[in-house]
């Protein structure tokens, strides 16, 4: 069953919706986060809220994974550098600056 809420607007007083003569009657297109089916369809950009917030969260876990992720290898990356120089000093090696040219 699919309940379709009165296309009243809480921008007017909540008068009918003026659909296409108001600027926040927008289509909008993609995959529904929820139900990951494909989206072609006009609506109010105040009744399409709740479903570009649940995707922008969804946009920031991702987000959140991918740092999380690149920052293990940061940390692996520098783990090694340092056991590099610690043996490279543990075996008297000297280490030198390379100076790089200005051009």
């Amino acid at each position: 069953m699919e309940i379709k809420p009165k296309p009243n607007c809480p921008l007017n007083n909540f008068e009918p919706c003026k659909e296409l003569e108001c600027a926040w009657f927008m289509k909008i297109v993609g995959k529904d986060p929820q139900s990951n089916k494909e989206i072609e369809e006009w609506g109010c950009a105040v009744s399409w809220l709740p479903i570009l917030t649940i995707e922008n969260s969804q946009q920031q876990r991702q987000t959140g994974a991918a740092v999380e992720s690149f920052r293990n290898e940061m940390v692996k990356a520098n783990e090694n550098s340092q056991n590099v120089l610690l043996q490279a000093g543990s075996q008297g090696l000297k280490l030198i600056k390379i100076k790089q040219n200005d051009q």
